[in-house]
């Protein structure tokens, strides 16, 4: 098998990833529960495989595109998040939902929507260009975002301790060794090799860590299934509504059709996998809770992304 096929055969290989998860983890739930602690080293190395795909040395030719960027950031960092704030109002009665719901819809996608926008027939390219200021932007907005919606509706005290570790662990640390390593090969016939070798491991890297994380969530899920109701309602109206929110930025932006499908991609692809640890530095009392929000999102949205990949090459034209 080629890196080419591997890469074109993801999303089968990733609900097959998702099966065997929720079969372990229904299964096996003693032993599922202890996959917890592969979370983080898990994310790390899918991180550094991901980043090492983004051309952060070609930032530049990203940014040249600026009504693609400009339309990328409308839709993810102003009409998103006013989505969220106006959808999230019913959760304010459950912290721990809530904040888990805002932590997951707030946060644009870096890694597999640029799957999903190659197979939905956007520009991929572009998209993974554009990779790094998603992640810059939302690092920066995201403390404050979740300071101005939650305000003082929430009683939960959140540390800041946590995420900067998360943050440090699973994005600054693969991204710096990814800038590294990428400048590196281009001196050194054996640090190219490396890189060749890694770029093999995102689609593995992505399938180990859906095991990972859903295998040892799902029993949580299932049993705070009750108390998580409140949440699907909400996540379906994303799905619905935050795909048509990137359709509108990229229409103000007059962009092509190509440009315009990766802006609906982004607005609706959330960043799940990256902010599951955040929710699982929570304070204990909501920690659980929150994760299993983050989770339920993800399994909502892998579904919601069969629909893209159909939908939006025929709506967006």
């Amino acid at each position: 098998m080629t890196r080419e096929q591997l890469e074109t055969r993801q999303i089968p290989i990733y609900f097959a990833a998702v099966l065997a998860a929720l079969a372990f983890g229904l299964l096996a739930s003693d032993t599922a529960r202890h996959l917890e602690a592969l979370v983080t080293p898990a994310i790390a190395v899918l991180m550094y495989a991901m980043f090492l795909q983004i051309p952060f040395l070609d930032l530049r030719q990203g940014l040249g595109n600026r009504r693609f960027i400009a339309a990328l950031l409308l839709a993810n960092f102003i009409l998103v998040p006013l989505l969220v704030w106006a959808i999230t109002r019913g959760l304010v009665e459950h912290p721990a939902i809530l904040i888990g719901a805002l932590l997951v819809l707030l946060t644009p996608c870096i890694d597999y929507v640029v799957v999903f926008t190659h197979i939905g027939k956007g520009d991929s390219r572009l998209t993974l260009a554009a990779t790094p200021v998603l992640l810059l932007v939302q690092l920066l907005l995201l403390p404050i975002y979740l300071a101005l919606i939650l305000g003082d509706s929430s009683n939960v005290t959140i540390s800041i301790a946590p995420f900067v570790e998360a943050f440090v662990l699973l994005i600054v640390l693969p991204m710096a060794l990814a800038v590294l390593t990428s400048a590196g090969a281009r001196r050194s016939r054996v640090v190219s090799t490396w890189n060749d070798a890694w770029a093999w491991l995102p689609v593995p890297a992505m399938a180990l860590v859906l095991v990972v994380v859903i295998a040892s969530q799902i029993a949580v899920v299932l049993r705070d299934f009750d108390r998580l109701l409140p949440v699907i309602p909400l996540y379906l109206g994303f799905m619905l509504l935050a795909p048509l929110l990137g359709f509108i930025s990229a229409r103000l932006l007059r962009l092509p059709a190509v440009e315009a499908r990766s802006v609906t991609f982004s607005a609706a692809t959330r960043n799940s996998l990256v902010v599951l640890p955040l929710a699982l530095a929570l304070p204990e009392e909501i920690r659980g809770l929150a994760a299993a929000a983050v989770i339920t999102q993800t399994l909502v949205e892998l579904v919601s992304e069969l629909i893209y990949v159909r939908a939006v090459p025929r709506l967006v034209r």
